[in-house]
């Protein structure tokens, strides 16, 4: 019997891999002779980087890189030797968690080239990029003149950085770029569909939890419009409509017009990565889950991806979560055939998610589940 684990992580308890493990513990304490395939999973989003470093035998690469508002900052990126590939999470040098400050006038992404920069030094050339949670609504220029490219003003000085150089921008110039670039490869988690300007665009809907007062909208996005309108004049194409180019803060049109990346939905992104489907192909019974199983995961979360895949092979799905909901039954019309708790008794939430309790309990389960099975 083939069994292919796939699990999110349970917040404050296990990893992805963790809960891996645990599974296979207790399939293993049913089923000694049990083929076991251990994968990570995520979204695309916080977490991302840890699970393919801890699950692709990556390595964690510490640097300082710009923050979102010019200071510097310690912060790390994942390397997998083995496939040339970083992994990125733009939040870590461009969160809306790094400050307590909102300031989209001045707000960069700098940092995210920085660390691109660094990647593509040690010889990477494939990148896996996260752009949840940015305090920035720069267009990336910021990423793009780490990079090397320069966007001038009108009398051809540079245009500067954040927000507040959007509506300054005149011309580009890509001369500076560093030449590894063309040789790489970008693909990037991005579950949002917004296009970049207008009222389902960066600025509108995703601008005030950043800052943006309700009289800079207007403006702003004007900005932002023809900050667009250059970049197409001179790039001879227009991305500025593109699904997701409105992502953290116009970051998705930077990638799309100037680094040729693909944007595509983080649960899919990541089962790509690692992956998961060649694993599936010839699997008995796949193992997934969340911390949480509610309706929410029934829409498109992580563990109903795994499901999807899954089905396309005709495998049963099996999920464990810590907590489930009433309304988790949505999650069996989503392709998962049966869920379970891992809780074994009245507890406190302290004691639930104590990591070592955490294990124990999923691999518990999942002895009893495999001793039915």
């Amino acid at each position: 019997m083939k069994i292919v684990t796939a699990i999110d992580s349970f917040k404050g308890s296990m990893t992805s891999i963790e809960a891996g493990h645990a599974a296979k513990k207790g399939i293993l304490a049913a089923h000694p002779d049990a083929q076991v395939i251990i994968k990570p999973l995520a979204d695309g989003g916080e977490g991302t980087t840890d699970a393919l470093i801890e699950g692709l035998n990556g390595k964690r690469i510490p640097l300082t890189v710009t923050g979102p508002f010019g200071d510097p900052i310690s912060c790390y990126y994942g390397y997998l030797p083995e496939t040339s590939t970083a992994v990125i999470e733009m939040a870590a040098a461009a969160g809306i968690t790094l400050s307590d400050r909102h300031d989209p006038l001045t707000a960069t992404t700098r940092g995210v080239g920085e660390i691109i920069l660094d990647a593509v030094r040690r010889g990477c050339r494939d990148f896996i990029i996260g752009i949840g949670g940015s305090a920035t609504n720069d267009g990336g220029i910021g990423m793009l003149s780490a990079l090397g490219f320069s966007f001038l003003s009108e009398n051809g000085s540079d245009a500067g950085e954040g927000g507040q150089a959007l509506g300054k921008v005149c011309s580009v110039d890509i001369s500076g770029q560093d030449p590894r670039l063309k040789d790489c490869r970008f693909r990037v988690a991005c579950d949002v569909t917004n296009p970049l300007c207008g009222k389902n665009g960066a600025t509108y809907i995703y601008g005030p939890q950043k800052g943006v007062t309700e009289d800079m909208k207007e403006p702003l996005d004007q900005a932002m419009s023809h900050y667009a309108r250059v970049c197409a004049s001179f790039l001879g194409k227009d991305c500025s409509l593109a699904e997701g180019a409105g992502a953290a803060g116009g970051l998705g049109f930077a990638f799309l017009s100037f680094l040729n990346a693909r944007l595509i939905p983080g649960t899919s992104l990541i089962l790509e990565a690692v992956g998961l489907e060649e694993e599936l192909k010839d699997a008995d019974i796949v193992i997934t889950g969340e911390g949480r199983l509610d309706h929410q995961t029934a829409m498109g979360k992580a563990p109903v991806g795994v499901a999807s895949l899954a089905k396309k092979y005709g495998a049963k799905v099996i999920a464990f979560a810590g907590s489930v909901t009433a309304d988790a039954t949505a999650c069996n019309d989503a392709g998962i055939d049966a869920f379970f708790p891992i809780v074994r008794g009245v507890t406190t939430l302290e004691e639930a998610m104590d990591p070592a309790n955490a294990r124990a309990n999923l691999a518990a389960c999942a002895e009893q589940v495999f001793r039915l099975l």
